[in-house]
């Protein structure tokens, strides 16, 4: 009988559930809206996430005319009256009619939360009508590419508690006025969080921005980010009561500072980055007792880390890199147990690593790159520890054994310091999980490959190892390898049979080689198609460079300079579609230029010099419409003064030095002859008649060159490859292995010119 019971009471139950839910008609009247707003938009399927979907749904699908409105997916009701007051496609990303002046939602009077992310790539402004949406307590619009003014209208929703705009800001102008802000604030007297991101707020100042200060009894978080704001942040809003999270962020033109007193608030999350806030950390942290999480990096932050900072034991991530720190690391760092991510990076902090940072039980994540840090490095006793970074500093001693234990660990950088000892490779094959790992520019250390000795390295993809004193190829197998720099080392010999192997049937994801300055011999090996660098220079390679080379037509830079290559430049190169710096300079080369440089071409950087090519130029040249550098200098080229390279936009660089050009050099005349032309030398040749005065006249770059910039000073500044040139100073050959942008040369000696 028990059992009967059991069973009658459950399916009683079922019962009031089905008759309680269809008691609950949806309201006719909106669902005609919710099948009106379906057939206006459509959902559309984005390759990247956005936000916190990791799946996207078609949530709209569900609804049609034949079910109940409150039964479909996204779509909530008054439990009353059966009024649509929720609407969720958070993830269901959608194009069309979504918030603009015949959009069907604004029909929905009792809506209370409006959720939608958009897929839209056309940006629209929302429309003035959104503010009949008076009962709106929660509005979230998630990556709306929109443009215009975000419309006062909004400030009509006096019951809203959670407000999110994310614009995707580079397809969108969106735009929130000050007046719109002021009344928003105002009017909004519930609001507890806010989030802006992508929003230009340059017009909302530091008095609009104090109005916040009005929410004291409600706000709880507030995010800025990507916003555009200038002036002063208020200060006291940090000290607001209630507040538990700020992130003001990639706000370059906001100056502030951090309260030095009477900063008591619950605060957990503090982000200020890439600001302009400078000033102290102030011993007033100390007081933030529930600070989970400070970030507080990219900014003008000075002086010293306030020990009083790690009495907040509840920290679990400190990131205060890229600021103007100095002196030592608190040894009071130990008191955090729950420390999960230190980065420290980018100051000018000195002394020793405290001890207690080595066995903090939580530790994830250091990085206390490029600062001044000295000592030995010492052992580790964590096993949680994922990413260690320490590069750049003066620190010195042993390689710490206790890293090969560390069976967590993704990512090591150790480069550029003055580590010492000997390293057995085949050692890091016990850190199973390690992806990337640098211990470049370790003049004292030693990496050693066991010839006898085959491991693998199953997730590594990232292996730098320049400049530290390796003389024999890496033995070992990494399917996943994209990287490999193995570059100023004292590897001699010939490439040994597993390397080419490598090349064309393992290392599938190869992008990235770099084997300058070692002491290679033989033939070039066969590149896999797929590679995009490829740097072999200034080592004592031989024999032709083999047509072999087409099949990699993905390169983007090829380096293989200062070798003993010989025979003649394959065409391929010509045409490859990314190549955009080829440098095959001091060599043996002979033959001609390749004559088939296609147009719409990649080129930048071309670098001929030092072989024996003859002439003529070819004319397809001037197809390289991107190209900033041309060095031709110090070959056998016999030809006339290529007056059709002067509408080339982008020529900064050229050298036609020491080759066998002669007779008149004469001009285009077009309006303006190498518009951005910093170095031209065309000394040691058989020119005739005077240099044509339009050149002079229109070297304009040379006249307008600004002593004072700041940012990058050199040209071709792209990480991966620098251009260098030979010139003649006080009758020496002098090679520059850097270009200053604020370089001026014209070289016309030695028979360039005759007046």
């Amino acid at each position: 009988m028990g059992w009967i019971l059991v069973s009658y009471l459950i399916i009683f139950q079922s019962l009031l559930h089905f008759s309680s839910y269809h008691c609950l008609s949806c309201n006719p009247d909106d669902k005609s809206v919710l099948l009106q707003f379906k057939n206006s938009v459509a959902v559309v399927g984005l390759s990247t996430s956005l936000g916190p979907c990791g799946l996207y749904s078609q949530k709209t699908a569900s609804w049609n005319n034949e079910t109940d409105c409150c039964g479909w997916n996204g779509v909530r009701c008054d439990s009353e009256l059966g009024h649509v007051i929720g609407l969720d496609l958070s993830c269901s990303p959608l194009k069309g009619e979504l918030l603009g002046p015949n959009s069907s939602i604004f029909k929905l009077s009792h809506l209370q939360q409006l959720n939608l992310l958009s897929g839209d790539l056309d940006g629209s402004p929302i429309h003035s009508a959104i503010g009949d949406l008076v009962s709106l307590t929660d509005l979230t619009l998630y990556y709306l590419r929109i443009s215009g003014d975000v419309p006062s209208t909004i400030s009509h929703f006096s019951k809203l508690e959670h407000l999110d705009l994310t614009v995707e800001s580079l397809d969108s102008t969106a735009r929130l006025d000050s007046y719109t802000w002021n009344r928003l604030i105002n009017n909004a007297t519930n609001l507890r969080e806010i989030f802006l991101r992508g929003v230009d707020m340059s017009s909302v100042g530091e008095s609009s921005l104090s109005l916040l200060t009005n929410l004291s009894s409600t706000l709880l978080s507030v995010h800025l980010t990507d916003t555009k704001l200038q002036g002063t942040w208020p200060t006291d809003i940090f000290r607001l009561p209630n507040l538990q999270e700020i992130r003001i962020v990639v706000n370059e033109n906001l100056t502030g500072e951090l309260p030095n007193s009477n900063w008591t608030t619950p605060l957990r999350s503090l982000f200020i980055y890439q600001t302009n806030f400078s000033g102290n950390i102030p011993d007033s942290i100390a007081h933030l007792k529930s600070l989970k999480s400070l970030s507080l990096f990219e900014s003008n932050f000075d002086g010293f880390i306030p020990p009083s900072l790690f009495d907040l034991t509840h920290l679990y991530l400190l990131h205060l890199s890229d600021n103007k720190l100095v002196g030592p690391i608190p040894a009071q760092i130990t008191k955090l147990s729950k420390l999960s991510i230190l980065d420290l990076s980018g100051n000018m902090l000195n002394g020793s690593i405290p001890l207690g940072c080595y066995s903090l039980p939580s530790l994830s994540i250091v990085d206390l790159t490029n600062n001044q840090l000295t000592g030995s490095i010492g052992e580790f006793s964590t096993n949680s520890l994922k990413i260690l970074k320490l590069s750049n500093n003066k620190l010195e001693g042993n390689f710490p054994n206790s890293i090969f234990h560390l069976q967590s660990l993704v990512r090591l950088n150790l480069s550029s310091l003055k580590l010492d000892g000997v390293v057995y490779f085949h050692r890091f094959s016990n850190l199973t999980e390690l992806q990337d790992l640098d211990l470049s520019n370790n003049s004292f250390l030693n990496v050693n490959f066991e010839n006898n000795v085959d491991y693998t390295l199953l997730n590594l993809s990232f292996l730098y190892l320049s400049s530290c004193n390796v003389s024999s190829f890496p033995n070992f197998s990494a399917p996943h390898l994209i990287d490999l720099d193995i570059s100023h080392n004292i590897i001699h010999g010939s490439f040994p049979k597993r390397f080419q192997e490598n090349l064309l049937l393992f290392w599938n994801k190869i992008s990235y080689i770099d084997l300058s300055f070692n002491k290679l011999q033989g033939r070039l090996p066969i590149l896999p198609n797929g590679i995009q660098y490829f740097s072999m220079s200034n080592n004592e390679l031989s024999g032709d460079i083999s047509s072999a080379l087409c099949n990699a037509s993905t390169l983007s830079i090829l380096n293989l300079a200062s070798n003993n290559f010989s025979g003649l430049i394959p065409q391929c190169l010509a045409t490859f579609p990314s190549l955009w710096a080829l440098d095959l300079q001091d060599n043996n080369l002979y033959g001609s230029i390749p004559d088939n440089f296609s147009e719409g071409n990649a080129f930048k950087t071309l670098k001929l010099n030092g072989n024996h090519l003859k002439g003529p130029l070819p004319q397809t040249l001037n197809h390289c419409t991107k190209l900033e550098v041309l060095d031709l200098g110090n070959n056998d080229i016999e030809d006339t003064f290529p007056s059709w390279l002067e509408t080339l936009p982008t020529l900064q660089v050229l050298s036609l030095q020491s080759n066998k050009f002669h007779g008149n050099i004469t001009s285009l005349g077009t309006k303006l002859s190498f518009p951005r032309l910093r170095i031209f030398d065309i000394s040691n040749n058989n020119f005739t008649g005077p240099l044509p005065t339009s050149y002079i006249v229109n070297f304009k770059e040379m006249m307008n060159v600004d002593h004072n910039q700041t940012g990058s000073t050199y040209l071709s500044n792209r990480g991966t490859y620098n251009d260098s040139i030979v010139l003649v100073m006080k009758g020496e050959k002098r090679e520059l292995t850097r270009i200053f942008t604020t370089w001026i040369v014209i070289d016309l000696s030695n028979r360039a010119v005759i007046q």
